[in-house]
């Protein structure tokens, strides 16, 4: 949805995925459209494929002034299945709890959030640099802001990415380069109809309810309706804004009892 957009207005668009069958269905959609868009297939927790990606785009249009740092998402192995520790839970079948949680998906979700946003910036930056200016835009989370229940390594992953966009812009900050987030709210994307909604009585999920609940718009997000800060990060209208991490969320985050 951001490429699309950004292709609109003319950016030329370098979409970096581990997944070519979806990333190339983008880069057709957005040039059957009339805009600009080269897939490169890279991974971006392997630090010499995102550098030679850099080259690649660099010698085929330059050095890229815009990064949107998209790759992320969860894992079931990195989760509780309940929100509280009761007493009697550890060993109960059924029953994940924190010291149930595996190392290795753990890891997967923290390396992915986390070190997919840090090595992408380290290898696209240094371009960013040269040219003495550029703008980064990570994707932060709800949970960043405010834990969410059961979700252990996504959120102390997404922390980790407001906290890094924070320092990261401080660090640049004599450069030309402005360091910026999005913490998205619950749009009712693919994934979280699978969470959120029951597949057998099409009914909103206990979670759900509670999410809508604490959401004072009292509806779920779209995808679109994040492209407008999207796009003021990214261009000269935000040319004094950096360090900044932007809930689009329906009010989530403000609201307490």
């Amino acid at each position: 949805m951001m490429a699309e957009a950004l292709a609109a207005l003319g950016v030329k668009v370098a979409l970096l995925d581990i997944h070519a069958e979806k990333a190339e269905a983008r880069e057709a959609a957005i040039t059957e459209r009339g805009g600009v868009a080269r897939f490169f297939p890279c991974d971006v927790l392997r630090p010499a494929e995102l550098q030679t990606c850099f080259e690649e785009i660099a010698a085929l249009w330059e050095p890229p002034d815009i990064l949107i740092n998209g790759a992320g998402g969860n894992d079931p192995r990195g989760s509780t299945s309940r929100e509280f520790l009761e007493p009697g839970d550890v060993g109960t079948p059924d029953v994940k709890t924190f010291f149930d949680l595996d190392y290795e998906g753990f890891r997967s979700v923290f390396d992915l959030n986390f070190l997919g946003t840090f090595l992408a910036t380290r290898a696209f930056a240094r371009g960013m640099l040269h040219r003495g200016r550029g703008a980064v835009l990570n994707i932060s989370s709800m949970s960043a802001l405010t834990p969410l229940t059961q979700v252990a390594a996504y959120s102390a992953a997404k922390a980790a990415v407001s906290n890094f966009t924070r320092w990261l812009a401080v660090h640049f900050a004599h450069t030309g380069i402005r360091v910026n987030a999005i913490a998205p709210g619950f749009l009712l994307t693919e994934q979280l109809k699978f969470l959120h909604i029951d597949p057998h009585t099409g009914e909103l999920t206990a979670r759900a309810r509670k999410v809508l609940a604490h959401t004072p718009m009292g509806r779920y997000g779209t995808p679109e309706e994040l492209l407008g800060t999207v796009i003021w990060l990214l261009s000269d209208a935000a040319a004094f804004v950096t360090g900044v991490v932007v809930p689009i969320d329906g009010g989530f985050s403000s609201y307490t009892i």
